[in-house]
């Protein structure tokens, strides 16, 4: 019998699996490659969002405690790796909160006040205001926040992202002026020079996330079976999403148009323009808006839980293990914003809205990737090191077909990890040293940082567990 607690069912389950992988914010970044679109996204898709899915879905029904990566990669390596994964799954956010939310307070001006889409200081104050809304609502607990997240990615990013499939069909259909050429020449885009291919990063991070819902195993309803499919099902819709949507943005606007944080918008202001249905634009933004902080919203207490999950073997300070009585980490979440609202600082050094986007975004996917490269690398080994653990779902071809997925997902994501750190030539990122030096030391800096903590523990560190109250149990 079900614990009254497991209220996340298979829809549950893949609507927050859908809302911290899908956002339309996304689109610019490869719509400015044209019809090369789709080979782009199927690309990533193979090498990474359909590894990461099979991955994530075994290990999930394997190990379907709260905790999802640390205790995968905690498993099959040791403490210190899974403290290591779980850190970076956490501290990716700090650097990309204030990227999405920089869209959604774009979005926002551009329907209500133009002049201020490209206001830093505008920018700034709605980030920092946005995020800490968010982080305080997620103090009353997940029931609450998981229903907001489902609404909001239903309202505000599928229902969004079809109305924008649908327009750009229809723009073919009516023989409006085409911004891209179909023909087999253009159908793979170039990719000889780094430069030209960096924004792949772009596409690894927008993939990423199927694992975050693993750190509410406690409340899925018969989780062998819910992963799976919720998995599955959140992988294919947001493919189809992602594919159409990019080329339906790039038939509209010219690709030297086309921007990193504006785009989306600007898309949607063209398309019912030219179709009669302006009046649509605000109603249409506001979901878009809504989709946005949905995304938010779920990756604002995911990662949290499972680096909250750590607590349980003594990785954190007793501050940061505390659950206030909604079962939430509030100390943690109360962390985490005072390190984004430092992180958004950086938008006054940056010589443009589009290139604190970029730049933020890019380290995010690869402080995000080194804990993708760690999560294959477990798969693999927990065949070997635990193969008596009952999967429900098992990668098929035995060890062969693990070695393939496992290392497929590894080398792909160590690839453009390395990537990531070339400039853009789309964006201007201002001084090539410190745009490296930014690049550069941030990642050290976020590598460095679980290493102290882990290396300052102390025996006053581990919990006395009360298993009559303690939300996160195993």
């Amino acid at each position: 019998m079900s614990s009254p607690r497991r209220f996340i069912g298979v829809f549950l389950l893949a609507m927050l699996n859908l809302s911290v992988m899908v956002s339309l914010r996304n689109l610019p970044i490869v719509a400015a490659q044209g019809f090369g679109a789709p080979f782009l996204y199927m690309l990533v898709a193979v090498v990474f969002l359909f590894p990461a899915a099979f991955i994530s879905a075994e290990l999930a029904t394997g190990w379907s405690r709260t905790g999802g990566v640390y205790i995968w990669v905690r498993e099959a390596f040791g403490p210190f790796p899974g403290f290591f994964a779980v850190w970076m799954q956490w501290v990716h956010n700090v650097t990309w909160f204030p990227a999405i939310l920089s869209f959604s307070a774009t979005a926002l001006a551009q329907l209500f006040f133009p002049e201020l889409a490209s206001h830093r200081g505008y920018l700034i104050g709605a980030i920092l205001t946005g995020f800490w809304v968010f982080t305080f609502f997620n103090y009353f607990g997940l029931r609450t926040s998981s229903w907001f997240s489902t609404i909001g990615v239903i309202a505000g990013t599928i229902l969004p992202g079809f109305l924008l499939i649908s327009l750009g069909l229809a723009w073919i259909g009516l023989d409006y002026p085409i911004q891209i050429h179909f023909s087999t020449g253009s159908l793979i885009p170039p990719l000889g020079h780094i430069e030209d291919i960096v924004f792949l990063s772009g596409l690894f991070l927008a993939f990423g996330g199927l694992e975050v819902s693993a750190a509410h195993a406690r409340e899925v309803d018969n989780p062998q079976k819910s992963f799976p499919r919720a998995i599955l099902i959140a992988a294919c819709l947001s493919l189809v999403l992602y594919v159409l949507g990019a080329m339906a943005i790039a038939i509209m606007i010219p690709k030297e148009q086309i921007s990193l944080v504006a785009g989306l918008m600007d898309a949607f202001k063209l398309f019912l323009g030219k179709f009669g249905l302006g009046g649509l634009f605000i109603p249409l933004g506001l979901m878009v808006i809504f989709g946005a902080i949905g995304e938010l919203n779920a990756w604002v207490i995911g990662p949290v839980r499972a680096l909250h999950a750590t607590a349980k073997h003594g990785d954190l300070p007793p501050i940061f293990q505390k659950l206030n009585k909604h079962g939430m980490p509030a100390n943690l979440l109360f962390f985490q914003g005072i390190i984004v609202s430092l992180a958004t600082l950086a938008f006054l050094f940056m010589p443009s809205a589009s290139s604190a986007f970029w730049i933020l975004s890019a380290m995010s996917a690869q402080l995000y990737l080194l804990m993708y490269i760690l999560m294959f690398l477990a798969a693999i080994k927990l065949r070997y090191s635990h193969p008596h653990v009952e999967r429900p779902y098992r990668i098929p071809y035995h060890k062969p077909g693990i070695w393939i997925v496992g290392s497929v997902g590894a080398l792909s994501s160590l690839a453009a990890f390395f990537i990531s750190f070339a400039p853009p030539t789309q964006i201007a990122v201002g001084n090539l040293f410190a745009y490296e030096g930014f690049m550069i030391g941030g990642v050290v800096l976020m590598c460095i940082i679980p290493y102290i903590i882990y290396r300052c523990r102390k025996p006053s560190w581990h919990p006395v567990i009360d298993e009559t109250t303690h939300h996160d149990d195993p």
